[in-house]
């Protein structure tokens, strides 16, 4: 006869308590979490949102000025010491603005080129990416050498050589001559070329072997998977074209053709338009920023997703 076997159950596992005595040396001052729990902890984090909260009051101080000033009398545009919110809120700046200037046609001269540029870089910077990152041919190296050194060159060298041929194309004083100098740029094939990079190749691997063509890759699997680095794309292209003014200036001689930031400079250096006319400077700032708020708005959570995955794979 046989003695029956008796286990007995190990006993339960526990992950020894740390000290909890500040005074310990060893003592972590850390919450399960790793949230800081010490009073030089919470002081540091303290200090931190301060210097953050005064450089955004920094940052922020001459947009709030601009913006605050669109809707101030003149005796508050000439007030010393200055004055910051307007005593009487009063909109005929606006009124004479568009008096004096013919806003909505530069307005829509500004916005159809930056939109132009903007889908032309998204498009173009996009396919030459992808093949950069995705595609394997002769010369891919030295071309992806040649976009970083066009990023390496200044783009005020490149104005001459650009309004040179301008010229020879007959594109001055047109659309296509302020959109097709830019409608391809060394940044966007930089960040696209990074971003198609963190796709991976065995999904690209599994669409062809299915039979799906370089074009079906590209628009229904690639291009869904960049979402954030188009967002980024579009913000930054966006924000470059509304505000650039060198190219604009010398690209054009028709005042029909002129862009806002462009039509805007000439009002303000013209004595017999801009005498006395602060406050309407200060609108014509304000419906120059506005769109690009807008925008960045709109696109604000991809933009930041994008700017946090740059160049990871």
């Amino acid at each position: 006869m046989s003695a029956a076997r008796t286990t007995t159950p190990p006993p339960p596992s526990s992950v020894p308590a740390g000290p909890k005595d500040p005074a310990d040396p060893t003592w972590s001052g850390l919450k399960p979490g790793g949230v800081p729990t010490s009073a030089g902890g919470r002081l540091k984090k303290t200090g931190v949102y301060v210097l953050l909260s005064i450089g955004l009051l920094v940052m922020a101080a001459p947009f709030l000025w601009m913006g605050l000033s669109a809707f101030k009398t003149d005796r508050d545009l000439t007030a010393s010491p200055p004055v910051w919110i307007p005593t009487e809120w009063t909109f005929e700046h606006f009124g004479e603005l568009l008096d004096r200037l013919d806003v909505p046609l530069y307005f829509f001269n500004s916005l159809t080129v930056a939109v132009l540029v903007t889908l032309s870089n998204l498009v173009f910077c996009s396919m030459l990416g992808y093949a950069l990152a995705k595609l394997r041919f002769g010369g891919r190296n030295r071309i992806f050498a040649l976009v970083l050194g066009a990023l390496m060159v200044p783009g005020n060298l490149m104005l001459l050589p650009l309004f040179v041929l301008m010229s020879k194309l007959q594109l001055i004083d047109s659309y296509a001559g302020l959109v097709l100098p830019f409608a391809a740029q060394a940044f966007g094939v930089f960040l696209m070329r990074q971003f198609m990079q963190s796709i991976p190749d065995e999904l690209l691997e599994a669409a062809r072997i299915d039979g799906a063509g370089e074009w079906y890759i590209f628009w229904r699997i690639a291009m869904p998977l960049v979402k954030p680095a188009l967002a980024t794309l579009s913000i930054l292209i966006f924000l470059g074209s509304w505000n650039n003014f060198v190219w604009p200036l010398i690209a054009t001689n028709d005042p029909g053709k002129y862009t806002l930031p462009v039509a805007l400079a000439t009002f303000a250096t013209d004595p017999n338009q801009s005498d006395g006319s602060n406050g309407m400077l200060m609108v014509g700032s304000l419906l120059i920023i506005l769109p690009v708020l807008l925008v960045f708005l709109v696109l604000q959570r991809h933009f930041t997703q994008g700017l946090a995955t740059t160049g990871m794979k």
